[in-house]
């Protein structure tokens, strides 16, 4: 099959609108569809390590979309969509590893909640994607699929933990991806791959069957390579879920019309967007990766110009909040043993029972098994629920909420504005400083955000890198949030494929 048609259907930086119409028009089928994104994933996967399973129903689950698609139409927004999953997603079809080589066989009983919303809205679940192991870290790095290669320069990072969607939805070895964000894991691979990453607000996407870091701040989101395609994805993976509590607050939350149809070229008129400068700040300049933090603001800065330009008024500066009261309400080294020891416990068969006999085992990448072993994470989980400084640092999270809602309020703002990251890629095998990481005002205010193509920065070498900023709104604005970014992709046309997979 050519690698880039199916019946002149091309096939590369599709979209689903473009895929349903094919549909409708019968020049193009799910099945053929499915098969032309596993030939590209068998020609390119060795070249990213992007992807850790295949899944062999994949066909047969298009084939039988195909039938029904003839007989009655789309099942839902994702029909026939080729989808690629994190594998810290539960799937009772096909292995959840988290990307660690003692899981390599485990399956679980059931699919996640999310994996459930996603097929009965007509997704093909194509692939599993590798991660930063455990998702504890912002390399992608793991025992099972090793060091996650960026599109756009293979020798360089494609940050973390969901480094393998979004090399593989970057290079287009599926139509949309899923990740997890714990804190930066579905912006800042997006912001290295030139892609969109949207991080729902807290109680919008259920986290039952998914791999915990810490139950607080993970969620589920969208990685996908345009605003459309993130608004259509967060349809089908949005809902209550009764086996997870917190989702009652997104009860009344989901337009009724849904996201898509809050996609407006002209939603950047009037708009008031924040520069939270704080954030434009390096952290570490000691870290050699903080040199490029110029570069990161230079392509930020036009993306912003952008902004202005088509409508929206930018209010420079804005205060949101001290940066050590923000970093003070970090909990994920408190919480991960005890979130991941519950996790197997709810589960059958699994080859381990605790975090420490995992990480005490010598099977998982060393410098995540260096992290786990020597971070102070192991021998908190028993008397977590009783540190008063744990209960300190999730009251501040509280104030920071509330802060940040207040300011936009006062401020009468759509949104605010700053980097995911404040250094670019870093070459392989050097480590992404999470020090340079924006992700902690989304991630523990639990507010919306996302991600959006920026452009591109020249790095030492000649190479283009993707650069992203980052959009954070208030408490369940996706609809606007959806409507910001899709003004702003629709008037700047920032995405740019890496050439290499073209």
């Amino acid at each position: 099959m050519d690698d880039r048609t199916i019946d002149d259907f091309d096939l590369l930086e599709t979209t689903v609108g473009e895929i349903h119409a094919g549909f409708e028009a019968g020049t193009l089928t799910a099945e053929g569809l499915a098969e032309a994104y596993l030939d590209r994933i068998a020609a390119h996967a060795d070249d990213l390590n992007a992807v850790l399973t295949v899944n062999e129903a994949a066909v047969d689950r298009a084939r039988e979309l195909d039938d029904r698609f003839a007989a009655d139409g789309p099942v839902g927004p994702l029909h026939g969509i080729p989808t690629a999953i994190k594998d810290n997603h539960d799937t009772a079809d096909m292995p959840t590893t988290a990307g660690s080589e003692l899981f390599a066989a485990f399956v679980p009983d059931e699919d996640a909640f999310v994996v459930e919303r996603l097929r009965e809205a007509g997704a093909v679940i194509l692939a599993k994607t590798n991660l930063q192991e455990l998702s504890f870290g912002v390399d992608s790095v793991s025992s099972l699929g090793g060091e996650t290669r960026n599109p756009y320069a293979p020798d360089r990072r494609p940050s973390g933990s969901s480094g393998g969607t979004a090399a593989a939805i970057a290079s287009n070895l599926a139509a949309v991806g899923t990740g997890t964000d714990t804190c930066s894991s579905v912006r800042s691979p997006p912001a290295f791959t030139s892609l969109v990453g949207l991080r729902p607000t807290r109680g919008l996407v259920s986290r039952t069957g998914l791999v915990p870091l810490s139950a607080t701040q993970d969620t589920a989101g969208p990685i996908t390579r345009t605003v459309a395609d993130a608004a259509r994805t967060l349809e089908a993976m949005v809902g209550y879920d009764p086996d997870d509590p917190v989702t009652a607050l997104g009860v009344g939350e989901v337009p009724a019309e849904g996201y898509a149809a809050h996609l407006d070229a002209d939603g950047l008129e009037g708009a008031r967007i924040g520069v939270a400068r704080d954030l434009f700040e390096v952290s570490d300049p000691e870290n050699p990766a903080a040199d490029t933090a110029e570069a990161v603001v230079s392509v930020v800065e036009s993306a912003m110009d952008e902004l202005e330009a088509a409508g929206a008024t930018l209010v420079d500066p804005v205060e949101v909040v001290d940066g050590d009261f923000l970093d003070s309400a970090r909990v994920v080294n408190k919480e991960f043993e005890r979130d991941f020891d519950a996790y197997l416990a709810a589960h059958g068969d699994t080859p381990v029972d605790s975090l420490r006999e995992l990480a005490e085992s010598g099977t998982m990448a060393p410098s995540v098994a260096e992290r786990v072993l020597d971070g102070g994470i192991l021998g908190v989980a028993e008397g977590v629920d009783d540190d008063p400084e744990y209960h300190r640092a999730l009251a501040r999270r509280e104030t920071i909420r509330t802060e940040t809602v207040n300011r936009l309020v006062a401020e009468d703002l759509d949104a605010l504005v700053y980097p995911p990251s404040m250094a670019l890629p870093v070459a392989i095998p050097d480590h992404q400083p999470f020090s340079e990481m924006r992700c902690e005002l989304s991630a523990h205010t639990g507010l919306p955000s996302i991600v959006l193509p920026a452009g591109f920065a020249d790095a030492e070498g000649g190479e283009a890198l993707p650069v992203g900023f980052e959009l954070l709104g208030r408490p369940f604005a996706e609809p606007r949030l959806l409507e910001l970014g899709y003004a702003y992709e629709r008037a700047a046309e920032p995405r740019r494929p890496p050439e290499r997979f073209a």
